[in-house]
């Protein structure tokens, strides 16, 4: 990403700074490496993250809860953080229990929405698995929402994505979420 330079540069200089001054010298090397980790998401596909196995008759719910990410906001660039919660009931497949968050991070590294975020997880682990059904709640607080704009500090946005009987069921559904409390 050293092609970033020149452009990280002349932001600095677009928002009045002198990116030649002695603490901004290095700063456009060291953002245009930052965005590799922030936007390496990009780089991988999540579906070949993935290993899927046999199940060999397991039929409750499977839950990946306190998944931490970190994504940057499509609209205003800044980042948006939080917990990810994923459960699903198996039917002939089991994922990788490591290779929930796997997927979730490749998601959260590019320019997100978590509304989208949300039903990328949910919709890949429907394509992969088959199951049953699958739900996926996302808990996360935006900059966008409390450097800017609105400026409220102790807002947190949820969505959330159901599939099968965690949308049809009242009581799978309530299972799910008294799980992930």
């Amino acid at each position: 990403m050293t092609n970033l330079e020149p452009l990280i540069k002349k932001i600095i200089a677009g928002i009045g700074d002198d990116p030649d001054r002695e603490g901004l010298i290095e700063t456009p090397k060291r953002v245009a490496k930052s965005f590799e980790k922030l936007y390496g998401g990009y780089k991988k596909d999540p579906k070949k993250a993935v290993t899927v196995f046999d199940n060999e008759g397991y039929d409750e719910m499977i839950i990946a809860r306190d998944i931490d990410f970190y994504s940057m906001c499509e609209h205003h660039m800044l980042p948006f953080f939080g917990k990810v919660y994923v459960g699903y009931l198996p039917d002939d497949k089991i994922i990788g229990l490591s290779k929930i968050p796997r997927m979730v991070e490749i998601f959260a590294r590019r320019l997100q929405n978590q509304e989208r975020l949300t039903k990328q997880i949910a919709d890949t682990l429907m394509e992969l698995l088959k199951p049953n059904g699958v739900g996926v709640v996302i808990k996360a607080t935006h900059l966008c929402m409390k450097a800017r704009g609105v400026e409220k500090q102790n807002c947190e946005i949820t969505t959330s994505s159901f599939t099968g009987p965690f949308r049809s069921n009242l009581n799978t559904r309530s299972e799910f979420l008294d799980l992930i409390k």
